[in-house]
């Protein structure tokens, strides 16, 4: 189990998120940021991931400067486009049909903010996921479920979507929505936790 030393803050509504945080042994609060999420045009996957991880630390840290404030943000991309949240069940099934039977990547971006001492860190990961080739039906079958509605790429991984996983190369806790080996190496140096 970690000691945190410093109060700690998850600034995203995730419950994967909590989740993997809580696992790592960390005690935290969870703040949402409320930032906008909207795309802007023309940046890498790398650049929004980054920018969103930051917004979301920076906006929950300027009412809690003490704490070591942790933003993040996921994203599928394949076809240098950015597959985010399905608005409906038809855009999910889009989003299903497209990755189905290749490989995509899933960029995370992780930001920690301390205001108080002077901390401001971003960085990010990619994850490069292999897809079943997959049916109509099956496609139409799984978005039935429900699991792919509020999820980046229209699958979960740790849930039903991982039968329609072939392989992953690279940090599997960062598809689900949070590296936390990376984090958990960052909050060590850092001296956010023991």
């Amino acid at each position: 189990m970690n000691s945190t030393r410093h109060p700690v803050i998850l600034a995203s509504s995730s419950p994967r998120r909590r989740e993997l945080l809580g696992q790592a042994g960390v005690e935290f609060t969870v703040v949402v940021s409320g930032c906008d999420e909207t795309p802007v045009p023309g940046e890498s996957p790398q650049q929004m991931v980054e920018r969103l991880a930051l917004a979301k630390a920076d906006a929950v840290a300027q009412g809690h400067s003490d704490a070591f404030v942790i933003g993040a943000d996921t994203t599928v991309f394949i076809d240098g486009k950015a597959l985010g949240k399905p608005e409906s069940e038809a855009e999910a099934c889009s989003m299903l049909a497209t990755i189905a039977g290749r490989t995509h990547q899933v960029w995370g971006g992780i930001a920690v903010v301390n205001r108080t001492v002077g901390i401001r860190e971003v960085w990010s990961h990619a994850t490069d996921v292999s897809m079943a080739t997959m049916t109509k039906d099956a496609i139409e079958r799984y978005v039935r479920t429900g699991e792919p509605m509020d999820k980046a790429g229209a699958y979960a991984i740790q849930g039903l979507g991982l039968q329609l996983v072939e392989s992953v190369n690279g940090s599997y806790s960062n598809v689900v929505g949070l590296n936390i080996s990376a984090l958990m190496e960052r909050l060590r140096r850092l001296g956010a936790v023991g």
